[in-house]
């Protein structure tokens, strides 16, 4: 995650807009207190991102959506000002995700070092901040080489935004207070090569990336289907195997090897420890992955 300088999030309605607030629900400015998904006009503008409730030039309409147990909704339950002097002054920074699809149908999944601050030891895709003066493409991609060393060329794939997700570490209120706010737009990269090819340029950075896996879309499926805040942990259906193969990375060597399928179907605790799992936010990508390919199986070889 190159760089120190952050895109924020600007929020506007009815025409009048300014920065999003830190620990307050970006999704909420959009809908109301009991939902937790909104249309939106997302699209770069003066050095801001900037999500509408209308369109505007080269904005692009999408899905914005929050887990119901998003810690901003439920400090916009609380009295204002007791929140504000928690949290103080400070703007919702713009992430980028791309979920790869190799020509082989497998996604790349990445796991984050143990060492870092926010979200060690999940699953999610490539991504990180936008810096000034970046597409979200431009972002998407470069996170994905200095994550991964894999390097894309023009006319190698084709992509899409997929949604919004309104982030925030710690995920959960009972496990403190928000230390991260993010917007992150999820794209979907389809790769004309196959994961083996792109498998063979990989040079994973381990200072971010602690594994990774090409998964399959069976268990895809069962991992978007999983609902985190749920007291419920990781089962394998019958139908899918009980482990996936992985690349593991050890002093500059990556390594096959097996881990139970249940780790990708486990969900956030509401209480205690973190557990090795998929990001909520890549769960919401996943489904929206997932009606994508339907839309786009008819013309796929």
């Amino acid at each position: 995650m190159a760089g120190l300088a952050h895109v924020l999030v600007h929020v506007r309605r009815g025409g009048v807009g300014g920065p999003a607030r830190f620990g307050q629900s970006v999704t909420g400015a959009f809908c109301p207190a009991h939902e937790d998904t909104a249309m939106v006009n997302c699209g770069l503008e003066h050095g801001h991102f900037v999500l509408s409730d209308a369109t505007f030039p080269g904005s692009t309409e999408t899905i914005l959506k929050r887990p119901p147990f998003c810690p901003a909704k439920l400090l916009g339950e609380q009295p204002a000002a007791s929140a504000a002097a928690v949290l103080g002054d400070r703007g919702v920074t713009t992430g980028v995700a791309v979920l790869l699809q190799a020509s082989t149908r497998r996604v790349l999944l990445t796991r984050r070092a143990a060492t870092l601050t926010i979200f060690p030891n999940i699953w999610v895709p490539p991504g990180g901040h936008a810096e000034p003066g970046e597409e979200l493409l431009d972002v998407g991609l470069r996170e994905l080489e200095e994550e991964t060393g894999l390097r894309l060329e023009a006319g190698t794939f084709s992509w899409r935004m997929l949604g919004l997700w309104e982030s925030i570490y710690p995920p959960m209120l009972s496990w403190g207070l928000p230390r991260r706010h993010h917007i992150v737009s999820y794209l979907l990269l389809l790769s004309t090569e196959s994961h083996e090819r792109l498998q063979a340029r990989m040079c994973p950075n381990e200072n971010e990336v602690s594994a990774y896996a090409w998964l399959e879309p069976p268990v895809l499926e069962h991992v978007a289907a999983t609902e985190d805040g749920a007291e419920s942990v990781g089962t394998i259906p019958s139908t899918l195997p009980t482990t996936v193969s992985i690349m593991e990375l050890c002093h500059g060597l990556a390594r096959a090897t097996e881990i139970p399928t249940a780790t990708f179907l486990n969900t956030a605790p509401t209480e205690g420890e973190d557990v090795e799992r998929v990001s909520t936010g890549t769960k919401f990508a996943l489904r929206l992955w997932l009606e994508a390919v339907g839309e786009l199986a008819p013309v796929w070889p």
